[in-house]
């Protein structure tokens, strides 16, 4: 038996999606079996706030000195399909810096990377599901998907529920980015209004005067407004 629902039709990314090129090789050739989960899927782990950095929401103070680029104020809501909070479940979120560099060995763009910036976070949602980071806008950067591919500035979410089988991962973006029309993984996503499920909002409300702008991304994670999540 399955203890957790599919996703609706038409709210998550295609599993092959041919401009997103590298989805050409991993996508199946053959058609999906479902299992049903088991008891080492459906149970553990669990998070406190010990395991969470207390640093480990604002990435402005994880070293010495200040990073380069815009401070910004991330925050939301997780919850259900019914609109109901999602408590104690652990967010994280990793990025590129402002000139659009990740730390990571791979990474080898023309970009300088920031000594003051690691571009990793954790946090935990609260009773009423709420979460909130503090951390730099990030740079767009080029992949080399197609001729002259640029990445929409975006920042990587990850969400760990109760359990393994819930662990989902999702990309937000900045609205007004035009550079949206262009990139094929957020096209991948073929319902129109899901795909702007993944644009943030800004929000004068966490906005921190003369200190950091705020975008506002709540996260659904069942039913017909469910958050497009990688697969």
């Amino acid at each position: 038996m399955l203890r957790y629902r599919r996703p609706a039709p038409g709210t998550q990314p295609e599993l092959l999606h041919p401009p997103y090129v590298s989805s050409i090789k991993r996508a199946p050739t053959q058609p999906l079996i479902q299992l049903p989960h088991t008891l080492s899927e459906t149970t553990g782990p669990s998070f406190s706030k010990e395991v969470v950095p207390p640093k480990g929401f604002d990435l402005t103070r994880q070293h010495k000195g200040e990073p380069l680029g815009e401070r910004i104020v991330v925050s939301g809501r997780l919850v259900d399909e019914d609109g109901r909070p999602v408590a104690h479940s652990l967010v994280e979120i990793w990025q590129a810096n402002a000139a659009g560099r990740y730390l990571h060995k791979v990474d080898q763009h023309d970009a300088p990377l920031d000594p003051n910036f690691t571009g990793m976070g954790q946090t935990l949602t609260d009773e009423e599901g709420r979460y909130r980071f503090v951390t730099i806008r990030p740079g767009a950067y080029p992949w080399r998907n197609h001729y002259n591919a640029w990445r929409p500035r975006h920042i990587h979410f990850s969400v760990f529920g109760p359990a393994f089988a819930t662990r989902l991962v999702t990309q937000m973006y900045f609205p007004g980015d035009p550079l949206l029309e262009f990139d094929p993984i957020y096209n991948s996503v073929p319902v129109e209004s899901a795909r702007k499920r993944l644009i943030s909002i800004f929000d004068w409300a966490t906005t921190t005067p003369e200190i950091a702008l705020g975008f506002r991304f709540d996260i659904v994670l069942r039913g017909r407004n469910a958050t497009p999540m990688e697969r």
